[in-house]
This record gives structure tokens, sequence and C-alpha cells, in this order.
């Protein structure tokens, strides 16, 4: 697919959501959900010119209900709306299993551009701190979708090959940063909990505090390594400390 579209796209769908107060807004348990669908809070996160979806179920996976999701040479997500000023420190928090990683995966190349499983945190465009060519182009966007672009993401990612703690822009758009909190296939089989405060990881990408928070998004694909794989994710939650 157009990539440049896609990573639009996915920015566009986390764009709008309703306001929240000073705490964090509690994300929907998936360990309580009686289905994975709008009413629940949960959104099909789908891409232009994608015929094949990744498959996404709630399922009993070790004694607890969590979401699988099943991706072949496929993207989609799900996504939960937010809106949320970080302030000086907002903590997001899950837990996920992999079954494999993609041998042909690489964070730092279009062509592989692709995880088992990754989490989306996106925030408000900042048209102040943009450029001619950057507004410009979001206006088209947005004339064409009829939304609103949100801007920056963080993309917490179990890569393929690129080593934990890194940071690296996304191969498609620098608006969005790739950072590996899991790796390689030493914990594959295993349930793990990642703990990342979004304000020090924004400043840390982006170098500068981050504007409101907009979304939370789950997504494993494969379309463009054209591979398998298959994970699950606990529940998300967002937290002050």
């Amino acid at each position: 697919m157009n990539q440049v579209l896609r990573c639009s796209t996915v920015l566009l769908l986390l764009a709008t959501g309703p306001l929240a107060g000073q705490q964090p807004p509690s994300i929907p348990a998936f360990s309580v959900l009686e289905s994975l669908d709008a009413d629940n809070g949960w959104e099909p996160l789908e891409f232009p010119n994608i015929d094949r979806l990744t498959r996404y179920e709630l399922v009993s996976e070790d004694g607890r209900q969590v979401v699988e999701a099943h991706t072949d040479d496929s993207a989609s997500g799900m996504i939960y709306r937010v809106s949320l000023e970080p302030g000086d420190s907002l903590v997001l928090r899950w837990s996920w299993k992999v079954a494999n990683v993609l041998e042909t995966g690489n964070a730092r190349k279009k062509s592989g551009d692709d995880y088992p499983a990754r989490i989306y945190v996106a925030f408000e465009f900042e048209p102040d701190k943009a450029g001619w060519f950057e507004r410009a182009k979001r206006k088209t966007v947005s004339a064409l979708f009829g939304e609103e672009l949100p801007g920056k993401a963080l993309n917490y990612i179990w890569a393929n090959r690129l080593p934990v703690g890194t940071q690296v822009p996304n191969p498609f758009t620098e608006d969005t940063v790739m950072i590996a909190v899991n790796s390689g296939s030493a914990r594959v089989g295993e349930w793990v909990t990642v703990e990342r405060d979004i304000v020090e990881d924004y400043r840390s990408a982006f170098g500068d505090d981050p504007p409101r928070l907009v979304g939370v998004a789950i997504m494993s694909d494969t379309d463009n390594t054209g591979g398998q794989a298959r994970a699950w994710y606990g529940d998300i939650t967002l937290e002050r400390p």
C-alpha cells in the first residue's frame, strides 16, 4: 500500500475523542470486555487499499481474557480515542506476548516496517511548530478524509532485530518514532509487562514537551514483509505517577 498514506491514516483515525478530565481515562480493559466493538470503546483501525486485515478477537489465554491478533500478509489495528493533557508525567502500562518475530522485519527499512505487536500513541498536531509544507500537506489530507490529522506519534514495538531501547524514525515519516521495548525471539511465548513514561519518551524522541494525547492503538501487521505473526495483548492503562 502507499505507506505515507498508511501512516497518515493511522494518525487520522486516532485524531478525535471525548475530552477527558485531569485524571487519565480508564481504557476499557480487554479482561472484562464482552465484545470488541465501538460500544465498548475499541474501534477497528483499517487502511485504504488494504484488503487483508489482521484478525483481532477476545480469547482466553493463560487463564485470562486478552486480545489475540493474527496477521497473514495483512494490516489493521484496534484504537481507543482519548483527549488528555499529558502533564509532567504519564505512564502507559500494558502486557503482551508474541508467538514469533518476523525474520525479514527491519524497523529502518520501508520493506521491513512490520511487527508482531506494537502500540501507537498519537498526539495533537501543533500547527505553530510546523513548516508551510507540513501544514499544506495536512490540509490536503484533511480535505480528502474530512478530518483533522493529529501530529507526532510514539510507536512502541516488539522489534524483530532492533536492540531494546533503540529509538529510530519511522522509515516513512519522521513524525513517528519507533521505540524498541522488546526485541527478537529471546522472550517469544512469554508474557511481558511494559511500562513507559510517554512524556519522557516524547521529549527524548522529539526534543519538546508533548501536546495533548489523542489516541492509543494496538496493531499487528505483516503487509510489507508478507509474513505471518500471532500476538496477544493484555490490559492497557494510563496512570499519573
